[in-house]
């Protein structure tokens, strides 16, 4: 039980978000099954209501949690990691490990005139080729992730789809000779539209994970900028820093 101070609703609401995740990830909670009701919540935890509504209303926005108009709040699925490392991760590799069937399918790659953002991102002159790749990955046959990626066409001529539907970083090293040296990355929460909440299988405005990616070439230069959406009830993301 916490003890509510005057003050203290944000570090109470932390914890009581904390506890419930603890509760899920022990079993407690399964997926799929409603939680108690806020009021249960609140003689659990000896908090106000205000402090379990904005606890939950995290817990939605984080994707642990999903609502029922009418109904109450459930358990969201097994969420897949994501493994931010010092180094560049594989899909397949990350997945393979966690018991998941790892697929990428390739849902369109078209060659694009560069705008003004490309030219100055890739180094082109106005009007320049792209490729413009558009995935979807999956878990378990299950849609984890939808991604666009760019990369000038001067370095990748011949893309080839067949290809992309494996990883895209070890084509650019053995295909291309490419070796991507590192990412920076930006991660934030959104909320998918229609066309998102279509490739994702989600309703249009669920909670999801957007990850904008700048890939780097040994010599400094960007050979792939992309921006990747991830099913907010399937994803969640594991930091690893080493120093």
């Amino acid at each position: 039980m916490f003890v509510e101070r005057e003050g203290n609703g944000d570090a109470l609401h932390f914890k009581v978000k904390e506890a419930i995740i603890q509760l899920i990830k022990s079993g407690e909670y399964t997926p799929h099954t409603q939680l108690p009701t806020e009021a249960a919540f609140c003689e659990k935890f000896g908090v106000s209501r205000t402090t379990v509504r904005t606890a939950l209303q995290q817990l939605t926005l984080e994707g642990y949690v999903y609502r029922k108009q009418g109904k109450g709040t459930f358990v969201s699925g097994q969420k897949v990691k994501q493994i931010l490392t010092n180094t560049v991760s594989n899909f397949a590799e990350q997945l393979t490990t966690q018991g998941k069937s790892p697929t990428i399918k390739v849902i369109g790659l078209t060659v694009i005139q560069s705008d003004a953002f490309f030219e100055e991102i890739f180094s082109l002159q106005k009007g320049d080729p792209v490729n413009r790749l558009e995935r979807i990955r999956y878990a378990d046959n299950e849609p984890l992730q939808y991604e666009v990626a760019y990369l000038p066409w001067r370095k990748t001529p011949g893309l080839n789809a067949k290809e992309c539907e494996k990883s895209l970083y070890r084509l650019l090293d053995n295909h291309y000779g490419l070796k991507v040296k590192k990412t920076i990355e930006y991660l934030e929460l959104c909320h998918a539209d229609k066309d998102i909440a279509d490739k994702l299988n989600v309703k249009v405005g669920a909670p999801c994970f957007s990850l904008i990616t700048y890939a780097y070439l040994e010599d400094g230069s960007i050979i792939e900028y992309s921006k990747t959406v991830f099913h907010g009830d399937k994803a969640n993301f594991v930091i690893e820093r080493h120093y």
